[in-house]
């Protein structure tokens, strides 16, 4: 991958670089039609190229905390609307399971959250009261998911840090 972006871009610089008979004089003795050429050129190899930021999928401490806080509390707040039978209000967040599942978990555990999910939904589109509330209550324990209450928005060291979970939250 490094050669190949190192071969282009000698080929990009190649193609920017006068030819030899014109380097004799220092003067821009350069036609438009060639220099749009080279332009046009430049432009797409670099149009061509990967984009090299790609995202990486880094969790840290901070992620994993703001996920857990976030979506986990969507989750544990379900609980509800499974003991009533709501299946309209789980099913509504759906995207949180999803969420959590990627951001809360690491990758040993989330095959099992995935699949403790979609037994949730199958439950869900079976109209089945008693397997959603064992399914959910199933995925709660395995995830350590549960309700936090926040006394004082203000304690902590990050209400005011962007990746603390209370910041724009229902919990904040």
């Amino acid at each position: 991958m490094k050669l190949a972006i190192a071969t282009i871009l000698v080929g990009t610089a190649a193609a920017f670089a006068p030819s030899p008979e014109a380097r004799a004089p220092t003067s821009l003795n350069m036609d438009r039609r060639a220099a749009a050429g080279q332009i046009a050129t430049g432009a797409a190899v670099l149009a061509g190229l990967p984009q090299l930021a790609l995202a990486d999928g880094a969790r840290s401490a901070a992620t994993v905390s703001r996920a857990k806080g976030i979506y986990g509390q969507r989750i544990a707040a379900l609980e509800s609307a499974v003991n009533s039978g709501d299946f309209g209000a789980v099913a509504a967040e759906k995207n949180a399971f999803i969420l959590f599942n990627s951001g809360a978990l690491g990758k040993d555990q989330k095959p099992t959250a995935v699949k403790q999910t979609n037994d949730i939904f199958a439950a869900i589109r079976a109209k089945d009261a008693s397997a959603l509330k064992s399914a959910y209550a199933a995925y709660k324990s395995s995830n350590g998911i549960e309700l936090v209450k926040v006394d004082d928005v203000m304690s902590g060291q990050g209400y005011s840090n962007d990746y603390d979970f209370k910041t724009r939250t229902p919990a904040g």
